[in-house]
């Protein structure tokens, strides 16, 4: 696992930003690819890794994992275990991770514009 440059201007400069601008830190909590197809699916309920992973074939289970804790830490899905042989888990978005359902389908059309522009 790469170590992050807290001393570096680049990472003072980003938390500023973040701090100033709220619009930038949630922009950063599910930004990339992966944080935001997985909050995607799961706008349509819980899921099981496995069933996430089939959604996103190009990721991989390391990849998959480190998302899923972040997105866990950042409050916006819960996994949650259940007592049964073999364990089954379950990812599913807390309520604030609802929240983002309205952000994501307007991101979902102003993609589609976007798209149309540019072909």
């Amino acid at each position: 696992m790469t170590k992050i440059k807290t001393s570096s201007t680049n990472f003072s400069n980003k938390k500023q930003l973040e701090h100033n601008c709220p619009e930038v830190f949630a922009a950063n909590v599910i930004g990339g690819q992966w944080a935001l197809a997985i909050c995607c699916y799961l706008i349509n309920g819980a899921l099981r890794y496995s069933e996430i992973k089939r959604c996103l074939p190009g990721i991989t289970e390391r990849m998959l994992t480190l998302r899923l804790r972040k997105l866990e830490e950042d409050n916006i899905i819960k996994r949650t275990v259940y007592a049964e042989v073999p364990a089954r888990v379950l990812y599913e978005l807390t309520a604030l991770g609802y929240e983002l359902k309205p952000i994501i389908q307007e991101l979902g059309k102003w993609g589609e514009k976007l798209q149309q522009v540019q072909k």
